[in-house]
């Protein structure tokens, strides 16, 4: 088979309810994650059409998540430019989730991947730190524990986030979404959030399941108990996160799928920050401190 990216390798981890391959060299990306019956739980990946983490089912957000104003903040007095890396002018998104990660096999069912920003000259970030990401398949549970700390001398501004893609509508049926959080974001043109969060109005509430349907969604809540839902009926899944992730994204992608990140930080936390604005949740790292989390995804019914 002609691969998009050749020197692509793919580790695989199984148990009795799940199929994991994980991108050692694309940021230790997930290429696809499957129920045992081989249904997708998070969007189905061909291998000849990844070039870049952004085709693959999920990738890791580190060391910030989601969008910084014109790549640029300030910090501590400190005036931090970083490369552009989006068509509008931001810097999005971290920079590991297209680099080559150390992976090692732990055992059938557990992969422990880990990162040193000092192995890249060309790291957009001007902070030493290293990470690492467990992938962990237990029972019906698939658990992904990220650790990011910072091994620079300097207190570091962090964050960390996931980005998985679920496979949505499956055999005809668009699943109700439930996810529990009772805060938003107003944002501009560029989904830049604008000032503090707000309660959720009635076509943004999805505390209640509701069938996405054809709403385009791209938001950001807080306030979140934790728990998102996709319910099929027949099947569902439940995405719970540890409170570090006190910040959910959902997103219904171009291709169909529904993103639901969980997320440490609102977007542009870094300049909102700066700004005294309240409840956005950057946190600040002393060297030597590490930020962590995990998020796990659950399966219930026939899969």
């Amino acid at each position: 088979m002609t691969t998009g990216r050749p020197d692509l390798e793919v580790l695989r981890v199984s148990n009795g309810a799940f199929e994991l391959e994980v991108l050692p060299a694309l940021g230790a990306s997930v290429l696809n994650l499957r129920a045992a019956s081989g249904r997708p739980v998070m969007r189905h990946v061909e291998l000849s059409d990844v070039q870049t983490s952004s085709q693959c089912a999920s990738f890791t957000l580190l060391p910030f998540s989601n969008r910084i104003r014109d790549a640029h903040f300030t910090f501590a007095g400190r005036e931090v430019h970083l490369r552009v890396n989006t068509k509008d002018g931001l810097a999005q998104h971290g920079d590991v989730r297209n680099r080559p990660w150390q992976v090692e096999r732990v055992s059938d069912s557990h992969l422990r991947c880990t990162f040193d920003s000092r192995a890249f000259a060309d790291i957009n970030w001007p902070w030493v730190f290293t990470a690492q990401v467990e992938y962990r398949l237990h029972g019906l549970h698939f658990d992904t524990t990220v650790t990011l700390t910072n091994e620079d001398a300097a207190a570091m501004p962090a964050g960390l986030g996931l980005h998985p893609y679920f496979a949505r509508v499956q055999e005809g049926v668009d699943p109700a979404l439930q996810v529990g959080a009772e805060l938003t974001y107003d944002t501009d043109e560029r989904q830049l959030t604008l000032s503090e969060a707000r309660p959720v109005q009635p076509a943004e509430d999805y505390r209640t399941p509701t069938p996405v349907g054809e709403r385009h969604i791209d938001r950001t809540y807080t306030a979140w108990d934790g728990v998102a839902r996709l319910d099929w009926g027949e099947r569902a899944l439940t995405v719970t996160a540890d409170n570090v992730y006190s910040h959910v994204v959902v997103f219904t992608a171009p291709d169909g799928s529904l993103a639901i990140e969980p997320v440490s930080h609102a977007t542009d936390a870094f300049n909102l920050a700066a700004r005294g604005v309240a409840g956005v949740d950057l946190r600040v790292l002393e060297p030597g401190q590490s930020l962590a989390g995990t998020a796990r995804v659950t399966l219930e019914g026939n899969w």
